[in-house]
């Protein structure tokens, strides 16, 4: 992948090829930011770029060997590690196990979600991590001499799901790597990196991709004709991720809007046997798909919230959003805007500690039922 790639940042992009230049490459680096704002693009563009046998001013040849294997994304040299799921195939499962996946998701689109990814990698009920015994599988790679490049390339994608026991294992190897040896940690959730790790490696933060950038790059999609382009910007607040979910809106998106839009009723009208039907649904969707949905519900309430206010500038929703809050967002103010927030806060938090979903979801149906007259 070449800098040239990746949407905008071009600072950071100055930065980076600076720090090659001069010969002051941090063994350890944490690119953290939003999603959507191309983490993973610079990420890799970086590797590639540190990796390349013929330099140019401002990014990779693109035709030198090493140049070639990146844009496969199979230079011996460059590592990835991701959140994966046990399955009935891999019972202790490592990322190797699911490269073909990992590779083909960036082929498609470097932007994507965590959800899309565990969409790709076909999470039931379990939750992504990455586990415990992935920590011998990194130390065994980076121990091993370069084929190749200068450098070995560990990048490690969302680091906050990794489990306490992995990260601990690598606390030594990110402080004391072998000689010639890059970590980019790739984070949309800094403060959820164990500290010991945070401190060990230096930061970068990705903004969202400016305005201009972001415009341009829409205008190159196939669905952007005839759409709004201006509002599509103003919605995806820097992330390119979700300036294509606007414009071709994805199952997982879809579902979670009928499922907050049929909560929110059914809680209304006292509907209950149409609530128990809602819980028995939602509580069989796996749990990466619940967490997804809560996190979905928690900031269409506060985009409701805000909608009272009456300005467009201040409020993020699609079309679809916006259709239902129009008669919705009178009923979320300031006497239940907290309490409904905590509610499903609190579900979230339980449903990533293996909490009982169809309890979990019971209780929020009382609670939002209780609230939403307020």
């Amino acid at each position: 992948m070449f800098f040239k790639e990746v949407i905008g940042q071009n600072g950071i992009k100055q930065r980076l090829i600076q720090s090659v230049k001069e010969e002051r490459v941090s063994h350890a680096q944490l690119f953290a930011g939003p999603a959507g704002t191309g983490k993973l693009a610079l990420a890799i563009a970086y590797a590639q770029y540190v990796a390349c046998t013929n330099r140019k001013e401002n990014d990779s040849c693109g035709e030198c060997p090493s140049c070639k294997k990146f844009r496969k994304l199979i230079h011996p040299d460059l590592h990835f590690v991701f959140p994966v799921v046990k399955t009935p195939k891999f019972k202790e499962p490592v990322s190797d196990n699911f490269l073909e996946e990992w590779r083909m998701m960036i082929g498609q689109n470097p932007y994507f979600n965590v959800d899309q990814w565990f969409n790709q990698i076909g999470v039931e009920n379990a939750q992504g991590l990455i586990y415990s015994h992935q920590s011998e599988e990194i130390i065994r790679k980076l121990n091993l001499k370069s084929y190749e490049s200068e450098y070995k390339v560990m990048i490690i994608w969302l680091p906050e799901k990794m489990h306490v026991a992995c990260a601990n294992k690598l606390l030594k190897m990110i402080e004391e790597p072998p000689v010639k040896t890059l970590f980019i940690l790739i984070t949309e959730n800094e403060e959820d990196i164990i500290s010991t790790i945070r401190s060990r490696c230096q930061l970068i933060t990705i903004p969202p991709i400016d305005t201009d950038s972001l415009t341009a790059a829409i205008l190159q999609l196939p669905d952007a004709e005839g759409c709004d382009i201006r509002n599509i910007v103003h919605l995806a607040k820097g992330n390119y991720g979700k300036a294509i979910e606007l414009l071709q809106p994805d199952e997982q998106t879809l579902f979670n809007l009928e499922r907050f839009k049929e909560l929110m009723r059914f809680s209304y009208g006292r509907k209950y046997s149409d609530l128990f039907k809602w819980v028995d649904q939602v509580a069989t969707i796996g749990r990466e798909k619940q967490k997804s949905m809560l996190n979905y519900c928690l900031v269409v309430l506060r985009e409701n919230f805000i909608y009272n206010l009456k300005n467009r500038e201040l409020t993020f929703m699609s079309d679809q959003e916006e259709e239902f809050s129009k008669r919705f967002s009178p009923f979320i103010n300031e006497r239940n805007i907290i309490e409904l927030t905590e509610v499903f806060e609190t579900a979230f938090a339980h449903i990533g500690m293996n909490g009982n979903p169809k309890i979990i979801f019971t209780d929020i149906t009382f609670k939002v039922m209780k609230l939403i007259r307020k």
